[in-house]
């Protein structure tokens, strides 16, 4: 048996012209421009791709897009008024501060500055207290993505074995929640786990989150299983570039999993386009009008 391969890009597209219809929609009935902003500090070349791309397809969907780019050694008070101010901008309704930022900034003091209504990252206490709390919040893209991802495969989540290892504020954490709100049953795990191989083997569906390249065997997987892989990881190739790898040893999963996510191609291609879904939902709560549907 060889797993089917989850196509995140596939899946992203399809998600980024269902939200660009969207967008029409509320601009020509409700004359509404959802309008995200984006703060990078620093010149983390990482960072800067991934504001691009943030850049662009927000654009292509019909948004607004605002980006702010502050230097490294800028003071905390400095950051912090940008995004006050931001608060206070109408044609704002979605604010992400790229992380991670320089060291000698307080990420924690930044994000609590941000008002929760355009938290699009979904980090502020109030977004992950709504969230615990099975309330309507805006939830990390990561997480939100790989919800969508495994419901690319299982219509209903209701009732399967769910793993998830890895319990990072960005995405483990979130993640127990949004499957708990899909009536699975959840366990969390982490690198510090008892018998972690025995834990993913009875679970149906498998989300990697811990940030260490192939720790998840293949012979770790229950036969015919979900596996979600999060990781994004840099080795050294042989001819002395480098390669990504996930979380999960993916050649050797592909021989026991039912459906795997590809490192590149997977999780991350869903990641800006529920970025994209967080700004459109944003707009419409803070302008009173119903939800989205995407």
């Amino acid at each position: 048996m060889t797993a089917s391969v989850i196509d995140g890009k596939v899946i992203a597209a399809e998600l980024r012209s269902r939200v660009a219809a969207e967008v029409a929609r509320v601009k020509a009935d409700h004359s509404l421009t959802p309008g995200l902003a984006v703060v990078l500090v620093g010149s983390d070349p990482a960072s800067e791709v991934y504001v691009r791309s943030k850049h662009k397809q927000t654009q292509e969907a019909g948004m607004a897009s605002f980006e702010h780019v502050l230097p490294a050694d800028v003071a905390q008070a400095d950051l912090i008024a940008l995004v006050q101010k931001l608060n206070a901008d109408a044609s704002v309704h979605g604010i992400l501060v790229q992380l991670p930022l320089p060291k000698g900034l307080d990420t924690q003091a930044v994000i609590n500055a941000i008002n929760p209504a355009k938290d699009v990252d979904g980090l502020h206490p109030v977004n992950a207290g709504r969230l615990a709390s099975g309330m309507d919040a805006l939830s990390p893209c990561t997480p939100l993505g790989c919800i969508i991802l495994a419901k690319s495969v299982h219509e209903k989540l209701d009732g399967m074995n769910a793993i998830v290892i890895g319990r990072s504020n960005l995405v483990g954490r979130p993640l127990v929640q949004l499957l708990l709100n899909e009536n699975a049953t959840v366990t969390i795990a982490h690198s510090r786990s008892r018998d972690l191989p025995k834990l993913t083997a009875q679970a149906d569906l498998v989300f990697a989150a811990v940030g260490k390249s192939e720790m998840v065997r293949g012979d770790w997987i229950k036969p015919g299983a979900t596996v979600i892989d999060v990781g994004i990881n840099r080795l050294p190739a042989a001819d002395g570039k480098s390669k990504l790898v996930g979380d999960v040893a993916y050649q050797e999963a592909l021989k026991t999993a039912g459906a795997i996510t590809p490192v590149p191609g997977g999780v991350g291609q869903m990641t800006v386009a529920c970025l994209l879904v967080n700004t459109l939902r944003a707009a419409c709560a803070i302008n009173g009008l119903k939800a989205p549907a995407v």
